[in-house]
């Protein structure tokens, strides 16, 4: 594929050394008089679509040589010469300064993307592949190839009361999504070793983000700094898995070949808005989770997923009944199955963990 796409590129760049040969052919031969002149004119735009910036600029004085070569050939008109040779300078000008802006923007926007990776690695560092007892793998995928930053996040820690994890949604997009998320990790990784309970966590992390909502004031969006969200934690030696939903979609459990949803049995409000609201923080599910169970915790660029009928994409039937060797190739498995489902299309951000028990080691 590869070598597909560097012999197209290679034969594309031969078209505006083809659009001079005939720009020139046809003014010499022609029956019509400045039927080639087209042609000269063209080659500079077609360069500067095809060839590094050098390479158009050589190509825009070679149709201006051949311009003039031709008039002088034919024995034009010295002013016939002087418009012909206006109208295609003219035309390469604006080719090369279309070219030279693209060129800048595309170094801007390099710089832009720099800086936003080193901001997702900040704010969202990716976790270990190992923490505690337990394997780990994410996958985040934004819904604009561009975007390395979206309103999705994850993170994984351990503590005395065995690994804590999350996974959520910022509502909104945009700084202010970021913003919001950075608030949500960064009061995760404070408390998460420091509270005894889920609940306990969850709570820190709705004053949390009630703060920050406080103290954006009047601005627009301040009531809507708000986060859905799912607390894990695991303890492997129990062999059991807690959660504590906060109106995001429920994880998964890969179990045999068995895909099976956690639901909660009573859902909670998003964080940053049941305490401000007054509402009550719920409680904790209790789930099994053994060797060779993996965990897989998503957010709505997954269970919103659509195909061209609108149908929605459903884990519990793509992965069911299939054979994974790590968490990692859980990951790609149901990267690979969305993104064929939609087509390619992505509508939305996707951020995707999975925790598995790490092999119990032989006595030695």
């Amino acid at each position: 594929m590869d070598g597909l796409h560097g012999g197209r590129v290679g034969l594309l760049a031969t078209v505006p050394g083809l659009l001079l040969i005939c720009g020139v052919l046809a003014d010499v031969l022609g029956p019509v008089p400045y039927s080639g002149l087209p042609l000269l004119a063209a080659a500079p735009l077609v360069a500067c679509m095809v060839l590094p910036f050098r390479g158009a600029a050589i190509t825009a004085v070679c149709a201006c040589v051949g311009s003039v070569c031709v008039d002088v050939l034919v024995d034009r008109p010295v002013i016939a010469l002087l418009v012909d040779l206006l109208d295609v300078a003219l035309i390469s000008g604006i080719a090369l300064w279309l070219k030279w802006v693209v060129r800048r923007q595309g170094r801007r926007f390099a710089a832009v993307q720099a800086v936003a990776e080193v901001a997702q690695r900040a704010v969202l560092p990716p976790p270990p592949a190992r923490v505690g007892a337990l394997s780990v793998a994410t996958r985040y995928e934004c819904a604009y190839a561009e975007a390395l930053v979206g309103g999705d996040f994850y993170g994984v820690q351990s503590s005395p009361f065995g690994v804590r994890a999350l996974i959520g949604d910022v509502r909104g997009k945009g700084l202010p999504a970021v913003s919001t998320m950075a608030v949500v990790t960064s009061a995760f990784r404070e408390a998460a070793g420091q509270v005894a309970t889920l609940r306990e966590l969850g709570e820190h992390l709705d004053r949390a983000l009630s703060r920050f909502a406080a103290e954006a004031g009047d601005q627009p969006d301040a009531l809507e700094r708000f986060a859905t969200a799912v607390l894990v934690e695991i303890r492997a030696e129990e062999g059991s898995v807690r959660l504590h939903h906060r109106g995001h979609p429920p994880p998964y459990l890969i179990s045999g070949g068995r895909v099976r949803s956690l639901e909660p049995t009573a859902p909670g409000l998003p964080l940053g808005l049941a305490l401000s609201e007054g509402g009550a923080a719920p409680g904790c599910d209790t789930f099994p989770f053994h060797d060779g169970d993996y965990l897989l915790l998503v957010t709505d660029g997954v269970t919103e997923a659509r195909d061209r009928d609108g149908v929605y994409y459903e884990p519990r039937t793509g992965l069911a009944g299939r054979g994974f060797r790590g968490a990692s190739e859980v990951a790609d498995a149901l990267v690979a199955d969305v993104t064929g489902w939609i087509g390619g299309q992505r509508q939305d951000d996707m951020a995707i963990l999975v925790l598995t028990p790490l092999p119990a080691r032989p006595p030695s």
